[in-house]
């Protein structure tokens, strides 16, 4: 039974990284992308967190006026190695200094909360009301690299030499220990004069029913199965064969998806100016045209995506988009919607605000009220 006098365990900086972890991976963000923890001391204790979009000097000021523990600034202050750390600076470095100073922590997430599930695309995917959301462009799942180990045993042997395998840490699948695949065959092999063969004679050539044994193997265990392998096989020299495996894809980076009923592109565009309470929406193409596929780009509209191939009814609905992109999405015949960099990418801090509270118990998560849009109509 819980003590009641018991003193309530205080969460640390580190126990809220790796639930930021859990929510959005960093094996998921951009290889350019720098995620994670990017100043702060892990042990220290992590009472209020305050989620931005950009670490501004009157972001620093709330965090210090509100005693932080740690900031979640979805834009990293820290992009290149850091040659130096200046309180005067007018770069983003300064911010970061101040947090230190103050014993204040920075984490970023940026791209792999974009790409993750539930993240800053899924986001905006919702609220164009987009059905079956699916990637644009997919990602690796995240995880240790791992193998197809495949070694040929006689029957008889092949209980044995699993058992082995298993026990040097291969055939795990997820929830699931001793994963393997057995497919009966037929051997062929001719022994040298100076061979040694389990079966059959040297100088012969012989055919042994065999059973083609495979698991799955953590590409870090590989030389402990090996050697499972060779110390359980009767065989001089048991054929093995080791294949790199590719990791599963994920959800990635963007969303695209069906608009369903389809709606005028000046509507869609109002829908999303009152859901984002944004100063102002600029559109490609013409207010009347109906769209029927959204694909949701946060950040800036990647050429890779126009490259891709956009059709007559697609609007792309991203948070700012270029000059000479605009013109490849009218060459497409295709719409677009720019919604501002900042505006597309702040509706995800509140989702993100109440899953960190429920993954990481006691602790308080609030949106920075200093974090602002940068840009005002005129």
């Amino acid at each position: 039974m819980p003590d009641p006098y018991a003193s309530p365990t205080i969460a640390t900086v580190a126990d809220v990284c790796s639930a930021l972890e859990r929510l959005a991976p960093p094996a998921l963000a951009q290889p350019w992308d720098n995620v994670g923890l990017l100043a702060g001391d892990p042990a220290a204790p992590a009472r209020l967190v305050l989620l931005c979009i950009d670490l501004t000097p009157a972001v620093v000021d709330e965090a210090v006026r509100r005693r932080a523990s740690l900031v979640v600034a979805y834009h990293p202050p820290l992009f290149k190695p850091v040659s130096r750390l200046n309180a005067a600076s007018h770069g983003t470095d300064a911010a970061v200094f101040r947090c230190i100073a103050r014993g204040i922590a920075v984490y970023s997430p940026h791209t792999a909360l974009d790409a993750a599930e539930g993240g800053t695309n899924d986001v905006l995917a919702g609220l164009c009301e987009i059905r079956d959301p699916m990637p644009v462009e997919w990602a690796e799942a995240p995880g240790a690299a791992e193998c197809k180990m495949v070694v040929f045993v006689p029957e008889a042997e092949a209980d044995r030499v699993a058992e082995a395998i298993f026990a040097a840490g291969a055939g795990r699948i997820g929830q699931y220990s001793k994963c393997s695949f057995r497919l009966p065959g037929q051997g062929t092999f001719l022994g040298s004069d100076e061979s040694n063969p389990t079966i059959g004679q040297a100088g012969h050539f012989e055919r042994v029913d065999e059973i083609r044994l495979e698991v799955v193997t953590p590409e870090a265990r590989v030389a402990d199965v090996l050697q499972a392998i060779r110390a359980a096989h009767s065989y001089e020299e048991p054929a093995i064969d080791v294949y790199p495996l590719k990791p599963p894809v994920v959800a990635g980076m963007g969303r695209q998806g069906r608009l369903d009923p389809p709606i005028p592109l000046g509507a869609l565009a109002d829908r999303l100016k009152r859901a984002l309470a944004a100063n102002t929406v600029q559109m490609v193409g013409d207010s009347k045209a109906v769209v029927s596929r959204a694909v949701c780009l946060v950040g800036a509209a990647g050429s890779s995506v126009f490259q891709a191939g956009l059709r007559p009814g697609d609007v792309v609905v991203t948070g700012e988009i270029r000059h000479h992109d605009a013109l490849a999405v009218r060459r497409y015949g295709a719409c677009a919607i720019a919604l501002n960099h900042w505006t597309s990418e702040r509706p995800v801090l509140r989702p993100l605000a109440d899953r960190l509270a429920v993954a990481v118990p006691g602790l308080q998560v609030d949106l920075s009220d200093a974090d602002a849009e940068p840009f005002t109509s005129a």
